[in-house]
């Protein structure tokens, strides 16, 4: 029961569009680090739910300066990446094709996608928070609850990486980059501004 109560909730959390899983549908796309990355995102949730599952509370209290050096912090990145991502959908007119697309250093992917997943105020809520909060209703069976949670997160971010490669047809069009440029800088700038 706990396990599957914290798969359910871990995937209906996750679902939600952000600027995380953006990037991983975009290299996905390009095809560039997929395993990687999305294991890195994967095992990223599974502390941030271990912690939140087992004493989150704790070190609110104890370090209450954390959320806004979490929030403004994250918000400064995603102002910075959401402007990124309009230049991109605004610059080039030329045909996109992904296998000409220079391709993105092995360091600077990671180094995103840690910066995706740690400086995002909106996973320390999810996971850590609201998780962790939820997981007392299970006093006996925390670990199932977290396992649970943490195995929607492999799920989750491993079709999102792989599946994006069904979606290579419509992103060969230049079109569907500039839109999907276009629509991660909304993204970025309205979580941004959320967070301030």
């Amino acid at each position: 029961m706990a396990f599957f109560s914290g798969l359910f909730l871990g995937l209906s959390l996750i679902f939600a569009i952000g600027a995380q899983n953006a990037f991983i549908l975009k290299q996905g796309l390009r095809k560039e680090y997929v395993f990687t990355l999305c294991l890195i995102c994967a095992i990223s949730d599974a502390i941030l739910i271990s912690i939140g599952v087992f004493g989150f509370s704790m070190l609110t209290t104890q370090l209450p300066s954390i959320e806004p050096i979490a929030r403004y912090g994250g918000a400064i990145f995603l102002l910075y990446y959401g402007a990124k991502s309009f230049w991109a959908a605004f610059k080039s007119n030329a045909v996109i094709n992904l296998d000409s697309l220079s391709k993105t250093p092995f360091t600077k992917a990671i180094l995103m996608c840690l910066a995706f997943t740690w400086l995002n105020p909106h996973v320390y809520l999810d996971t850590m928070m609201l998780l962790g909060s939820i997981s007392t209703q299970y006093p006996y069976a925390k670990t199932q609850f977290a396992l649970g949670a943490t195995f929607a997160s492999f799920i989750f971010f491993f079709s999102l990486g792989y599946g994006a490669r069904l979606l290579t047809p419509l992103f060969q069009q230049p079109q569907s980059w500039k839109i999907l440029d276009g629509i991660i800088g909304v993204l970025m700038w309205l979580i941004a501004y959320s967070l301030l």
